[in-house]
């Protein structure tokens, strides 16, 4: 069992209630748009941190455009800018058909989402909202959940406030 907390769109700013939130978490899961790699520093000190870049982000080998990975059992895909289920990303579809994850994890809408998509081989699609101060939003959210032998449990979203 592994229990992951889920933030993207920090945009230079962290919160600190995250520590607090996630403090009960295996791993953190930054999905993009860092802003400032002292959040990168201060999660990875926190945490063990799987991230990528957000299209304010330099990608680098710290920060990939993309991490594909295994865990508890699932094929999971996390990507900044992926689209949301039925539209997704030109770039990310022909991928998700081809070979779809079991879950997809995406950031940059600032629109904190959690569904199935049945058309795209049942994947469950994330996307944790803004944790940070910066867009459209009017509340900071986060997500928490526990991966569990195949399973996706436990899901939590968490409001850290308004911006």
């Amino acid at each position: 069992m592994t229990r992951i907390g889920l933030l993207s769109d920090t945009h230079s700013f962290l919160d600190p209630q995250i520590f607090t939130h996630f403090d009960q978490c295996d791993e953190v899961w930054h999905a993009g748009d860092i802003g400032s790699l002292s959040i990168v520093e201060q999660l990875r000190a926190f945490r063990p941190l799987r991230i990528v870049c957000g299209n304010i982000d330099r990608e680098s080998n710290d920060l990939p455009a993309h991490q594909r990975f295994h865990l508890e059992g699932l094929d999971i895909w996390m990507t900044h800018i992926g689209g949301t289920p039925p539209k997704y990303n030109p770039i990310t579809r022909p991928n998700l058909q081809l070979n779809p994850p079991d879950l997809f994890v995406c950031g940059h809408s600032h629109i904190l989402k959690v569904v199935r998509d049945a058309k795209m081989h049942d994947l469950l699609f994330m996307n944790p909202g803004a944790a940070g101060k910066t867009g459209f939003h009017q509340m900071r959210t986060a997500l928490r959940f526990t991966l569990d032998d195949g399973r996706i449990a436990d899901m939590q979203a968490i409001e850290l406030g308004k911006k």
